[in-house]
């Protein structure tokens, strides 16, 4: 079925704001809360937000086989499931609805006043039931980075890194969207000078600059998904920040990895761009060497030109920019993760999440967690205010924005905006 969403010289008649994330070429998806305290799926162009329960039901997808309930839910996961047919059906129409030559709803009034929003009339939900959630360690620079500070730097990587794509399953109800607050966590940590652990807040919280992918149902059980199908499971992608605990991490990764360090949070962008959006920014992806293993060498070897960056934001201060970083420097692609997540038979369901790893670049503007910007605390990151920063401090605002931009016509996916609040204090009993 032909992509007709991404022609760059397709006008809309819905108002779009220079350098707008959501131009009509985007049509993303996500879940929103109306004004009428209405929970329904939607788009977006501009800073207009369209409800696709209220436009189904005003028969504006005639046509297309959809069940009467399939926006008026509160999550994506039963229309993610429906596959890329019906996706690429919808998207299609929604630009055909709302192309500026096209005069059927522009002209109704009536049915405007039911089916646009202004974002500010609104309130952004989590997108899709997350039923599980894998995190990757798919950039060649933070591993390396990482390995340097930890290990010996000669050998910074692990003899596997290079042939698989690492990860790990994560804890999926931790999961929130962008505007919801988290805590600094508590836990186990061992100091440098001490002999036995310590238990109190985390001192050295961080960001990690990740983007993860949402799948449709993609497998039975005991079925691998071949490399060079892949991505036709992969419904869209969203900016994600793993938060992390390093001290609570380097105390108890050992010997299972990753566990309460990570699962305290994680923070995703409310819009999911769809793979059909993307296509008109891949690129050739980073040269492997040495070569995988067959299962997992593809015909096209594809990434994308997504321009990523982090800011940071002290209470009533002024915005830092700490780092930009491009998800075209992933090691391992999307569709490798996928194929070696599967090669086991792993099952794979709609609404699934695989975050990518943190994303550093080549250079020290572009590490993506302030681990490697401060490297590991010895060199303080300068901020706009003339403080600095070694970790997150309390009361911080970590914002990540991710956009794309080619042939005049830019396309993005909004921001997470996380503050990190103090650790929690139970409430004391009034005697």
């Amino acid at each position: 079925m032909p992509l007709k969403t991404n022609d760059p010289n397709k006008k809309t008649w819905i108002p779009v704001p220079m350098d707008s994330d959501f131009p009509i070429q985007n049509i993303p998806f996500g879940v929103f809360l109306t004004r009428d305290d209405i929970i329904t799926i939607g788009t977006r162009i501009g800073n207009t937000a369209i409800d696709l329960g209220a436009l189904h039901q005003l028969g504006y997808f005639d046509g297309i086989p959809l069940t009467d309930d399939i926006f008026l839910q509160d999550t994506l996961n039963d229309f993610i499931s429906d596959g890329k047919k019906t996706w690429r059906l919808v998207r299609n129409r929604i630009s055909e609805i709302f192309d500026v030559k096209n005069d059927r709803l522009q002209n109704n009034e009536d049915h405007k006043k039911i089916v646009l929003f202004t974002m500010a009339e609104i309130e952004m939900q989590l997108p899709v039931q997350i039923g599980d959630y894998t995190d990757f360690y798919s950039s060649k620079e933070h591993a390396t980075n990482v390995g340097t500070m930890f290990r010996d730097p000669d050998n910074a990587l692990l003899p596997n890194w290079l042939h698989i794509p690492v990860g790990y399953h994560g804890r999926s109800s931790s999961i929130v969207t962008s505007g919801t607050p988290i805590r600094r966590p508590m836990g186990q940590t061992m100091p440098a000078d001490a002999d036995k652990p310590v238990f109190g807040p985390s001192k050295l919280v961080d960001f990690e600059l990740e983007m993860a992918f949402i799948t449709t149902d993609a497998n039975v059980l005991g079925e691998p998904i071949p490399v060079d199908e892949a991505e036709d499971y992969i419904f869209g992608m969203v900016l994600f920040n793993d938060w992390s605990a390093r001290d609570i991490q380097k105390w108890e990764y050992v010997p299972l990895g990753p566990f309460l360090a990570k699962n305290f949070a994680s923070s995703i962008s409310p819009w999911i761009v769809t793979m059909d959006a993307l296509q008109p920014f891949k690129i050739e992806s980073t040269a492997q060497n040495p070569e995988p293993l067959p299962y997992l060498q593809q015909k096209e070897r594809k990434t994308y030109d997504i321009q990523l960056e982090v800011a940071l934001v002290p209470e009533n201060g002024v915005s830092t920019t700490l780092t930009k970083s491009n998800f075209k420097y992933m090691y391992w692609t999307m569709a490798q993760q996928l194929a070696h997540h599967t090669i086991n038979g792993c099952n794979v369901n709609s609404g699934d999440m695989m975050g990518s790893g943190t994303i550093s670049g080549p250079t020290a503007d572009s590490y993506g967690s302030m681990l490697e910007l401060s490297w590991g605390g010895k060199n303080p990151v300068a901020l706009n205010d003339g403080t600095t920063r070694k970790f997150i401090e309390d009361n911080d605002t970590i914002i990540f924005k991710g956009y794309c931009k080619k042939d005049g016509v830019r396309l993005g996916f909004g921001k997470i905006s996380t503050k990190l609040l103090p650790v929690y204090q139970p409430k004391k009993n009034k005697q």
